[in-house]
């Protein structure tokens, strides 16, 4: 038909944009900076009698690593069984120190300190030099060894101080943004999957029930409203009870009087076979060794592993900040906290500690398992510390076997009550596939904290994508691969001529935060940096990088009241 008077052509109208598939398929979120789901925030606090028994789990999640490093370490130096008791009394004892201070003056969020990973390679590099010299005796050499750690963490720890307190670290986290810490505190939890279901299936029997009834505990506190609460808070404590008592059934049975050594040291209860060393009541003092022994090489290697764990401890702390209800944690704040981590590794060195201390991730794990972020849970906490590190806590010991390692027992006494035996060999009888499954569940969550930050970024953006992926990826692979090619005796990939900048090396990317900060600043901050600004989070990121830029940070962060009076303000 063509167009008439009366027949106009008709008029193209556009047709209106398609609805948001996001609106169209169900509810949107925004991005919270704040979890609402939990109980307690940073600065709420339970009942008291809650408070303890959260406290406890606490304590007997961190006994796990402290337990196992120094499985690792002792019976290497030369030590004997009340050489090995001393310094797990040592470790418990330091780390309530650490973790005490980093509550009160340093980050000031419930995060334990414990000992760390990082200082293994340094210390076996110090073993290693020590196997070539002579010795009367073996307790010879476990002294001598622990006064060179000694005197290593003494002078590497000003590394630490003075990246601190001369706001040096503050510039450093300037330099990250939302991109950058989601594979910084997803790998604190992911890089430790070694410690996860590997070390669960050496004893998949007491392991796997252990993981599969943590989950049920999950699904169990929505069927009664008076079970949610207890399953929630103490789940990890009744499902550890369960299986331990599991586990001492299968012992007494005799269902490993005929398996592997790796089976016995991982499922058996008993410890009938051991002996036991620690004194009832010692409190670790200084120098408890020896003089320190100053020697550059292995200050060298050490300074290595202080980096490190700054870089794990950063991670923990915002990863920490979340499941305590806390917004990011500010510059100053994260710099004044490695200061004060640096002061910690002093403390460490002077009172002869095997390994440097550093945010515990199974603790910061068990925030968000809890739904209770409250600071005075985690002060509590070093209660039970300083005291079964005094009273004859840990005479967990290591004696020599062949070559093989075997726990000692524990012994607890206070006043007039002599609590060995079966009370006292509880904590040592804990099969480590127990501790296994629940590192499973708690490295997952910080993971998935890490994972959370990725909100304030433009999630759809293609040059987001590739950094953290690529991050991300590298910060797994890379220690991974250092980790696969490292000797029993602590010898890296790298070797060099010098064996100092081997263990500095060795050390760094044996540790996924370290890579996954290195790797993810330097992309993140060379890679079109300035024109995607808005892509990054850089605008929600930037007022936590300022003393005054959130009102929020005072209430958080602030130090205990007239603290300020007597502490110059450009130190906190």
């Amino acid at each position: 038909m063509g167009e008439t008077a009366h027949n106009p052509a008709p008029v193209l109208v556009a047709a209106p944009p398609p609805s948001s598939l996001a609106f169209s398929k169900g509810p949107s979120w925004s991005p919270s900076e704040i979890l609402q789901n939990l109980e307690y925030c940073i600065h709420s606090n339970p009942s008291w009698p809650q408070t303890f028994l959260l406290a406890f789990q606490h304590y007997i999640v961190m006994l796990g690593t402290t337990v196992l490093i120094t499985r690792t370490l002792v019976t290497q130096m030369g030590g004997d069984p009340a050489d090995a008791a001393r310094v797990i009394q040592t470790l418990v004892f330091m780390s309530g120190i650490n973790t005490l201070l980093q509550t009160l003056i340093g980050t000031r969020l419930p995060t334990v300190m414990g000992p760390s990973y990082a200082f293994v390679l340094p210390v076996l590099s110090i073993i290693r030099d020590y196997n070539d010299e002579t010795f009367s005796k073996e307790h010879d050499r476990f002294e001598a060894i622990m006064r060179t750690i000694q005197g290593s963490m003494i002078v590497s720890s000003f590394i630490n101080i003075i990246l601190g307190y001369s706001k040096g670290w503050a510039t450093l986290t300037r330099l990250l943004s939302p991109i950058t810490i989601v594979p910084v505190v997803c790998v604190v939890g992911l890089g430790l999957f070694m410690r996860g279901f590997p070390l669960l299936a050496n004893c998949v029997e007491l392991g796997l029930p252990m993981l599969i009834l943590l989950v049920i505990c999950q699904y169990s506190k929505n069927l009664h409203s008076s079970a949610r609460p207890v399953l929630e808070r103490y789940g990890l404590l009744f499902c550890g009870g369960i299986i331990w008592a599991f586990a001492a059934i299968l012992t007494v049975a005799g269902a490993y009087n005929n398996v592997g050594y790796r089976t016995k040291q991982s499922c058996r209860t008993d410890r009938s076979y051991l002996i036991s060393s620690s004194p009832w009541v010692r409190v670790p003092y200084p120098f408890q060794w020896g003089a320190p022994i100053f020697r550059a090489s292995h200050v060298f290697g050490m300074i290595g592993a202080t980096l490190v764990s700054a870089a794990e401890s950063t991670g923990a702390f915002y990863g920490a900040a979340r499941l305590a209800g806390a917004t990011s944690p500010p510059a100053h704040v994260l710099s004044r906290s490695i200061g004060l981590q640096g002061i910690g590794l002093l403390l460490d060195g002077i009172f002869g500690a095997a390994v440097g201390s550093t945010a515990s991730v199974e603790n910061v794990g068990l925030l968000g398992h809890t739904h209770i972020g409250s600071r005075r849970v985690v002060q509590v906490s070093t209660g039970f510390m300083f005291f079964f590190s005094i009273f004859g806590m840990s005479s967990l010991s290591i004696i020599r076997s062949g070559r093989k390692l075997q726990e000692v027992q524990i012994h607890f006494y206070c006043g007039t009550f002599h609590l060995s035996g079966k009370f006292g060999g509880l904590f040592a009888s804990i099969p480590l596939a127990i501790f296994a499954a629940a590192y499973c569940v708690l490295y997952g969550i910080v993971a998935a904290i890490g994972i959370s930050f990725i909100q304030f970024s433009n999630t759809n953006s293609m040059r987001n994508h590739y950094v953290l992926g690529l991050a991300l990826f590298l910060a797994i692979s890379i220690p991974q691969y250092f980790v696969s090619n490292t000797t029993g005796d602590g010898h890296g990939p790298i070797r060099a001529d010098g064996g100092w900048f081997n263990d500095i090396l060795n050390t760094v990317f044996s540790s996924p935060p370290a890579v996954a900060m290195i790797v993810g600043t330097l992309l993140d901050n060379l890679l079109e940096a300035r024109s995607t600004s808005n892509d990054r989070g850089i605008p929600w990121w930037k007022p936590f990088q300022n003393r005054k830029g959130d009102s929020r940070s005072a209430e958080f962060y602030g130090m205990p009241i007239r603290i300020n009076e007597w502490m110059p303000t450009r130190y906190l």
